[in-house]
């Protein structure tokens, strides 16, 4: 039986109860919600070294940082260096987006090293061994995508984003409303442009019985992907998004029946009066399954900062029910993030999803920042830095502006409030 399954049979699984420990929630709370399809717990079957992971409603906002090689930086090394650097600045999953160099030496290196778990976009190795075999994108056949999942599903990948809810029909209604930047997801481009030159279904959604059956196997999440998210506010909220959402709705449902964990991704650029309807609409069509959204970003203009567009509007869907923040660096919309770009981003998406669950009264979030309170009031400069959620960083700032008086800082030195008030002027 899958996780799923057994939770609804009333038991608690293992991994249900060492990710309900993380939490510090109660087992069978944790699992009544797994069975109510509120909540999933991450853990390939396949894999020994994967702290199961609990994502989902009352529950703290996970962050996902994506890393992976393209043809044009394509060093495996440089990769472990970003998975070290994304799990040290506190990321909760990894994906490993690769398309260029050795996709499953890459992929195994990072599965071995990482505790956390660990999700593919599999159509990105389908496109790329089409065309390493002389093809294009558009020689993919349905088999040769599924053989890839599987063959991942194997090798622990704990869950997969997979774009099935992009169909012919789908594709229409996208065109009926014109947008700026069309499909801007990768792998939502690659199925709309093999739907397209083939004349056919998805075959993702064509096939999804099969799908299941390998996730089920396996017991790997199915992250259904929003291939119509939007690249652009102008084109945020329209046909083609909300038909693609109303689909994963359905596939949703499927997906349940057969065992199968789901999470369903979201936008993408929205505008910050749009946040929370997408967050709304999304919980009511998917029927309360988590949310896993990219940023979102509220604002087009700002390359070199959208970590910081990111959290803005992160920290608002996660407020408004989102359940996993998936990071933007720096470097999105430019090329791919170095290491500290990741660090950033990852820094970001944690600061929006802290601020979000303070505010959702998640237990023991608001507790962090009591405790960092009273180790203001307390001038007490090590706990400060040791609370912080970036201890380094904290660090880094204070010894440089250390002043000769250690017990305040550089800002208000002897006119310190707190210490005014303390002690008196």
């Amino acid at each position: 039986m899958t996780i799923l399954e057994t939770a609804r049979a009333g038991r608690v699984t293992d991994e249900v109860a060492t990710a309900a420990r993380t939490e510090g929630v109660e087992p069978e709370a944790l699992a009544a919600s797994v069975a109510r399809g509120e909540a999933i717990v991450c853990c390939n079957r396949n894999r020994g070294n994967c702290r199961p992971l609990a994502i989902g409603k009352g529950l703290r906002t996970k962050v996902n940082a994506n890393i992976g090689t393209s043809k044009d930086q394509m060093d495996p090394d440089l990769e472990l260096a970003k998975l070290r650097a994304a799990l040290r600045a506190g990321a909760d999953t990894v994906m490993d987006l690769s398309t260029g160099g050795p996709l499953v030496e890459i992929r195994r290196r990072i599965l071995a090293e990482c505790p956390a778990p660990v999700g593919t976009v599999p159509i990105y190795q389908a496109a790329v061994d089409a065309v390493e075999r002389g093809g294009t994108v558009l020689d993919m056949t349905a088999d040769e995508i599924l053989d890839v999942i599987e063959a991942q599903a194997r090798e622990g990948v704990d869950f997969v984003t997979v774009h099935c809810g992009i169909t012919r029909a789908g594709i229409a209604f996208l065109e009926s409303q014109k947008r700026i930047l069309g499909v801007v997801s990768r792998g939502g481009s690659f199925t709309v442009a093999w739907i397209r030159a083939n004349g056919a279904e998805n075959p993702l959604y064509e096939h999804y019985d099969r799908l299941l059956e390998i996730c089920r196997e396996h017991e790997v999440v199915l992250s259904l992907g929003d291939g119509f998210r939007p690249g652009a506010l102008a084109d945020a909220t329209d046909r083609g998004q909300i038909h693609e959402l109303m689909e994963l709705g359905r596939l949703t449902r499927r997906a349940w029946d057969a065992g199968v964990q789901v999470m369903v991704e979201g936008p993408g650029h929205v505008p910050l009066d749009q946040i929370r309807a997408n967050v709304e609409l999304q919980k009511r069509l998917c029927h309360g399954a988590p949310f896993y959204v990219l940023g979102p970003l509220v604002t087009d203009v700002a390359p070199g900062y959208d970590h910081i567009t990111s959290a803005i509007g992160g920290a608002l869907a996660a407020w408004a029910g989102v359940d996993i923040l998936c990071y933007v660096t720096p470097s999105e919309h430019l090329g791919l993030p170095d290491v500290e770009d990741v660090r950033r981003g990852v820094i970001a998406s944690r600061i929006a999803g802290h601020a979000a669950d303070v505010a959702k009264g998640v237990p023991g979030a608001r507790a962090w920042d009591d405790a960092m309170a009273r180790a203001r009031a307390d001038l007490d400069w090590d706990r400060q830095i040791e609370l912080a959620v970036d201890p380094d960083r904290a660090r880094h700032v204070r010894e440089r502006c250390l002043p000769e008086n250690a017990d305040v800082c550089t800002m208000c030195g002897e006119f310190c409030a707190i210490r005014v008030g303390r002690e008196g002027a």
